[in-house]
């Protein structure tokens, strides 16, 4: 009941936000980086639903498609800017390149440190055209995934949702606690720190 309570005057507060960004025509990037089964997708649900559908845009980020790899890394997220007044949200993000393609090796390792400085490059460049950037990591314990993972598999409904990618990115727990240790640190700024 407390949690119900309190999520009621957040959904206002939300509401008035997004309200407020409208009318003051400020742009808004909200992303969300995380272990699978961290809570992304429900976190999202719970955001977007008091908030004017008008207002924003969901975009669920899956590896770049073949005419995307022919460009410059970053050009299918330029691609997905909010209009001013508007709000972006971002199911996963440009943190992939020094997250799972790095991890999984899918790129080149000069590719993925040099990543770090175009990240800060071009969350620089949104801030000072005002957009504001709000980044989060959702955090669990890889026993806890393997809880949500064995949970998931076993609701007919939801099985569907962990994949044996999912399972394969568990086993390089360590590995990616690494790589999102490193990512937190080198892309922290004060236009765009992580929560």
């Amino acid at each position: 009941t407390e949690f119900k309570e309190l999520m009621t005057g957040l959904e206002e507060r939300l509401y008035g936000v997004q309200k407020a960004s409208w009318d003051a025509h400020i742009p808004v990037i909200i992303l969300f980086e995380g272990w699978d089964a961290a809570g992304k997708g429900t976190s999202i649900q719970a955001l977007t639903s008091p908030i004017d559908p008008r207002g924003y845009k969901l975009y669920p980020i899956r590896a770049a498609r073949t005419y995307e790899k022919k460009r410059p890394w970053l050009w299918r997220f330029w691609q997905r800017l909010p209009n001013y007044g508007e709000v972006a949200i971002f199911d996963r993000s440009w943190y992939g390149r020094v997250l799972v393609e790095r991890v999984e090796e899918l790129i080149p390792q000069a590719a993925w440190q040099q990543a770090y400085q175009d990240i800060l490059d071009f969350e620089r460049t949104l801030s000072e055209d005002g957009y504001t950037i709000i980044k989060f990591f959702m955090h669990i314990s890889k026993k806890e995934q393997k809880r949500r993972f064995e949970k998931l598999e076993k609701d007919p409904l939801q099985n569907w949702r962990v994949q044996k990618e999912d399972w394969a990115h568990h086993k390089k727990y360590a590995q990616y606690v690494a790589a999102v240790e490193e990512m937190l640190a080198r892309t922290e700024a004060e236009w765009g720190s992580w929560t």
